[in-house]
């Protein structure tokens, strides 16, 4: 049954109605005039309805109930994702990928575009940490070169203290590529560039932790590490630890890159504008391996902590690693429950809470001599420590 044939059938009705206004009341049988033969219809004659429900709204879909006349259905609500736009619909039909349903299911609706950017509060809150903590890092790293000669810059070697304040600063600075709408350069830039720097500053780190070892290991009769090791062998952990990470990241761009991706089906009401990462397995095995640098850093420093060194940093070093590891820890459930602007902002504020924790634990102590205790930064203070240490053993 259709929406014409009810039309047609009211047509009918009607003009026999009028052909009984033609003849007179109370006649009952067929009257024949000019020819032709009309049925005479009683007034108190009824003519059955022509539906037996109301008519389905838009946002309804019509449903014949079985084992009655087709005439009569039941109106039931279009099914989520799905609207009908007119009266009696047979079917409710599906918006498209980039639309969705208005609350009353009646027309589609464009999604919104949805990624995190630089015009919304948590993005604007993320990049000025970001950009705050980047100047705190270069006012640090001018300090410590203004006083480079002096006792506290050059103890554990004064050229891993610039690579790994450099590193921090390039660290705080690589957050900026996650926020604002995701590019094939961007997608491409993003993890490559901040695990590349933060396995730098771990493994600068880690040197300087090995420094204050192999230092400790020579003051010993016969011991031969610091000829086995030395300034330059334990320098070329900076070298050689962040070759094996961008060799993995070769093999990343090389094989499965991360790029640009829409998703449609995550949010009902938004296009999500996300980086696919390419090889989930390569992403997790670069994150992992830097993870890995962070472990040892954190056991050799707490093993190196107590050693009797002028300014030993292995102390602040086991704070610095322990927050570290602690923020990389509660980062990989957080990350995988959450998807969309969130998954980035999780990891954006991982990165500046690892680097921030780093900066403070290991530099703060440092700044706290040399701007307001610098008769602490003395050689002539060194020299009375050493003594009382001696009188002491």
């Amino acid at each position: 049954m259709t929406g014409n044939s009810y039309n047609i059938y009211n047509a009918v009705h009607l003009i026999a109605r009028a052909l009984h206004g033609i003849y007179p009341f109370g006649s009952r049988h067929p009257m024949i005039q000019n020819g032709k033969r009309f049925l005479d219809v009683q007034p108190w004659q009824k003519l059955p309805s022509s539906r037996c429900v109301d008519s389905c709204l838009p946002g309804y879909s019509s449903k014949i109930i079985e084992e009655e006349p087709r005439c009569c259905y039941e109106c039931q609500l279009c099914p989520e994702g799905t609207i009908s736009n007119f009266t009696d619909a047979e079917r409710c039909v599906p918006c498209s990928a980039h639309q969705y349903p208005d609350k009353n299911q009646i027309q589609c609706l464009f999604k919104n575009i949805s990624f995190l950017s630089y015009q919304e509060i948590l993005g604007i809150v993320l990049a000025s940490f970001a950009l705050i903590l980047s100047l705190i890092t270069a006012l640090v790293l001018t300090t410590v070169i203004n006083h480079r000669n002096t006792p506290i810059v050059k103890a554990n070697n004064r050229e891993l203290t610039y690579v790994l304040l450099i590193s921090l600063l390039l660290c705080f600075l690589s957050s900026f590529l996650f926020i604002g709408q995701p590019t094939r350069i961007t997608c491409l830039l993003r993890q490559i560039v901040f695990t590349v720097i933060f396995t730098v500053a771990i493994s600068s780190i880690l040197a300087k932790t090995i420094l204050v070892v192999v230092a400790f290991m020579a003051t010993k009769p016969g011991n031969k590490a610091r000829e086995l090791l030395g300034k330059q062998g334990v320098s070329s952990i900076v070298l050689v630890c962040p070759l094996l990470q961008v060799i993995t990241c070769t093999i990343w761009l090389g094989t499965s890159p991360p790029f640009p991706n829409l998703d449609f089906h995550s949010s009902a009401k938004e296009i999500i504008v996300e980086c696919n990462e390419g090889s989930v397995v390569l992403f997790y095995t670069v994150l992992g391996y830097m993870g890995f640098l962070a472990l040892v850093s954190f056991v050799v420093a707490f093993l190196a902590r107590k050693l009797p060194d002028s300014f030993n940093e292995a102390k602040f070093i086991t704070f610095s690693m322990l927050v570290f590891c602690s923020v990389w820890v509660s980062f990989l459930p957080t990350y995988l429950s959450t998807q969309g602007k969130a998954m980035v902002a999780v990891e954006v504020f991982s990165i500046l809470a690892s680097g921030a924790g780093l900066l403070g634990c290991i530099f703060l102590p440092k700044c706290y001599i040399i701007i307001l205790r610098p008769d602490l930064n003395s050689k002539d203070h060194l020299l009375r420590k050493k003594k009382y240490r001696n009188l002491d053993f």
